[in-house]
């Protein structure tokens, strides 16, 4: 085809081909020159250029036209001299992560790279967990989970079930725990706690030099649709990197048809398979945010994490108690918003004028809430002195404060206000 477009004079031949590719590939502009030389001024598209970067020799040889092209940045109309050094096609191309293009926009945006520097560095703090049991007499090493160093000094976060006894889920295991760093590095580890309600537990290991530790960032702060990045090892492959997005930042446990205590976790499309457990969940800074602990096995892109905040939490309890101390109240509770309370306004117009609180559908029967006086319709508007515009502010406020007072205020029909006094218990998981 180009031999064809060879005339005697290359200016006019070089101009006539780039006509007849732009028909091919569109974007390219041409413009002459009022003066005597043979000067073209041309603004190419992207995929023109790079098709012409990767032909540029058989340009140089068919039209002998040294410096007809170039690749402008921004695409606009620059002169070109047919006197001109041939430009190497690579000229401007910038060393990877160095070109604006590579860089995220703001913290937070995805970049080329962001997915890789994020993963480089929560990588080397990832563990994979295994447990030794004996069964029958023979012992063997069975890899059944992640883990995350979060201290240099060895301290592990991961899943309560995956040092969990393979006689009774309940009971932590008490033989040695494997743990193999991504370097390849073999250690024992030792259970140190584990709350097999959140399915957290902490694995300590002893080394001689410190240990690659990863940054803990916070939950709070993602959002739907945020970028994030699971790491472990499935089905005993090491270093194994997956990403997707959050789907929700608090999903219920009763949405999962998990009973018992309430909890909240993040739910992520990002691929999770058995070995995961126990593996952070990473945002773009390389923190980790989660600790990953289930999916949906009869579905694809339904999985699940512990909030980092809530780990926290946990781990401070483990230092503190010993154990995970969870008050428990009796009540079960449903968040108000406004188009909430419009709706039950529409349908009982004795409902409480209220702009915010938490409801109260049911009481459990001999329970700390019913002693103090909760009724059926109460709407929370206050909780320890503190004004409550959700179940998770009641939550927050507890904390482990067992068999301490509280006092609460409530609205109940015709705007009728109401303080309680109530003193939590202590929660019975199997309840």
């Amino acid at each position: 085809m180009f031999r064809r477009l060879l005339t005697p004079r290359p200016c006019r031949s070089a101009a006539t081909g780039l006509l007849a590719l732009t028909a091919f590939y569109g974007g390219a502009a041409l413009a002459s020159s009022s003066s005597s030389s043979d000067d073209v001024a041309v603004s190419i598209s992207a995929p023109l250029w790079q098709f012409l970067s990767s032909t540029s020799e058989l340009f140089l040889r068919d039209f002998t036209l040294p410096s007809l092209f170039s690749s402008p940045p921004g695409g606009f109309f620059t002169r070109y001299s047919s006197t001109s050094p041939l430009p190497d096609s690579n000229s401007y191309r910038e060393p990877l992560g160095k070109n604006r293009n590579d860089a995220p926009c703001c913290p937070g945006c995805l970049g080329r790279n962001s997915i890789a520097e994020a993963a480089a560095a929560a990588g080397p703090a990832v563990v994979n967990i295994s447990v030794v049991q004996g069964l029958y007499g023979p012992m063997f090493g069975k890899s059944i989970g992640s883990g995350t160093i979060i201290d240099p000094d060895g301290t592990i976060l991961t899943c309560a079930h995956c040092v969990a006894d393979f006689h009774s889920m309940r009971r932590v295991s008490k033989g040695k725990v494997g743990v193999t760093l991504q370097d390849g590095r073999e250690f024992e580890g030792i259970v140190v706690n584990a709350d097999f309600l959140s399915d957290i537990a902490v694995v300590k290991i002893q080394s001689k030099t410190p240990l690659p530790a990863a940054k803990l960032g916070s939950s709070s702060k993602l959002r739907p649709g945020d970028w994030v990045i699971a790491l472990g090892c499935p089905l005993s492959l090491q270093n194994t990197i997956t990403s997707g997005i959050v789907s929700c930042v608090d999903r219920k446990s009763s949405d999962l048809g998990l009973g018992g205590v309430r909890r909240e976790y993040l739910q992520t499309d990002c691929a999770i398979n058995e070995g995961n457990s126990g593996g952070p969940l990473v945002n773009l800074d390389g923190e980790v945010v989660g600790v990953n602990i289930m999916k949906v096995a009869a579905a694809d892109g339904l999985s699940f994490a512990v909030p980092i905040d809530s780990v926290i939490k946990i781990v401070e309890q483990f230092r503190k108690n010993g154990r995970v101390v969870r008050p428990w109240l009796g009540l079960k509770m449903l968040d108000l918003n406004e188009m909430k309370i419009a709706q039950f306004k529409e349908k009982d117009a004795s409902f409480p004028d209220v702009v915010k609180g938490v409801l109260v559908p049911v009481v459990t029967p001999g329970s700390p809430a019913d002693r103090a006086g909760f009724r059926p319709g109460d709407v929370v508007v206050e909780f320890d002195g503190k004004p409550v515009g959700g179940i998770k502010e009641i939550v927050d406020t507890m904390e482990d404060q067992v068999g301490k007072p509280l006092k609460v205020l409530v609205k109940r029909a015709n705007n009728k206000s109401v303080a309680l006094t109530v003193v939590p218990e202590e929660a019975d998981i199997d309840r």
